[in-house]
């Protein structure tokens, strides 16, 4: 093969190679850098959708990124800076939550079979696979104040049940982000605790070392490349989830107003379309930066080994 490369002699053309990327490329065009232009320009002017706006918009400049880094109102309820606190706070939290707990699972029933790892992980990824909506509805009786399951089992061991999407909306939230996605951290270290080889084990226990110490010494260093792309992918995906709006709507008075929900309440309940762009943008920098140093990451390892 390498003889056939040298000599030029491909098995596909330039041009056949061509022609089989433009279908990709046109999709790439059409779903990911036509949007992503048609936001970056509209977040430059005052586009709503009522009123004279709507029909005729005017360049702002950077007026509605002005409006939203405008730090005498940054930390107000509803607006962009407490709307990125808390989701920072939300990220944390699910992250330090999925990642823990899925790591755990993988570690407890490695390299074990038998029906209750079954079930468990059955379970484990049902959770991340159902449909949102039915997920959101489910956990909104779940966590009902008044007739909720939670209160229903706490008050049968004599404990007082509260409205917990109303007093707690982003520990509501939050918890529900980590059960929907703890599968992903769960599988993703389950296959990478498995690579491991037996031998490396069957010494540890042969020098008398504990779980604690092989999992320290061992497994982990073993892990980490997946451990950090469970950090990255998790913070992601968990920044821009939308699925706790189901749960709470955002609320009460912007309680759990995290950045995905921020961002659609102003753009399509405040008809904002140029405010919402801005956000927007942003949140696509932000995102940007995160699997930018990812990759960043991952190529310096490669060049280091």
């Amino acid at each position: 093969m390498d003889d056939l490369t040298k000599r030029g002699n491909h098995i596909l053309s330039v041009r056949a190679g061509v022609a089989l990327l433009v279908p990709a490329f046109v999709f790439i065009g059409l779903f990911l850098f036509f949007p992503f232009i048609w936001v970056f320009l509209i977040s430059f002017t005052n586009r709503t959708l009522l009123g004279a706006a709507a029909q005729d918009p005017e360049f702002v400049g950077l007026g509605n990124y002005l409006r939203l880094f405008d730090f005498s109102r940054w930390m107000r309820s509803g607006e962009f800076g407490h709307s990125l606190y808390l989701t920072v706070i939300f990220v944390i939290g699910s992250l330090i939550g999925q990642v823990t707990l899925g790591l755990a699972i993988a570690f407890a029933f490695n390299r074990r079979r038998g029906k209750l790892r079954e079930i468990i992980y059955t379970l484990v990824t049902l959770a991340w696979i159902l449909p949102e909506t039915a997920i959101g509805f489910t956990w909104t009786a779940f966590l009902d104040g008044r007739r909720g399951t939670l209160n229903a089992i706490l008050g049968a061991f004599g404990i007082e049940g509260v409205e917990w999407l109303l007093e707690f909306p982003l520990l509501s939230i939050t918890v529900f982000n980590i059960w929907r996605g703890t599968a992903f951290s769960m599988l993703l270290f389950s296959a990478a605790l498995g690579n491991i080889r037996p031998s490396y084990l069957e010494t540890a226990d042969v020098a008398g070392a504990g779980p604690w110490q092989r999992f320290r010494d061992i497994m982990f260093p073993l892990i980490s490349p997946q451990f950090v792309t469970a950090l990255v992918l998790v913070t992601l995906w968990t920044f821009n989830v939308f699925t706790p709006f189901l749960l709470t709507g955002g609320g009460p008075a912007f309680g759990s107003d995290i950045i995905a929900i921020h961002t659609y309440r102003v753009a399509f309940q405040f008809f904002e379309f140029g405010r919402g762009s801005a956000i927007a943008v942003i949140v696509m920098t932000i995102n940007l930066i995160l699997a930018a140093s990812y990759l960043f990451g991952l190529k310096r390892k490669e060049v280091a080994t």
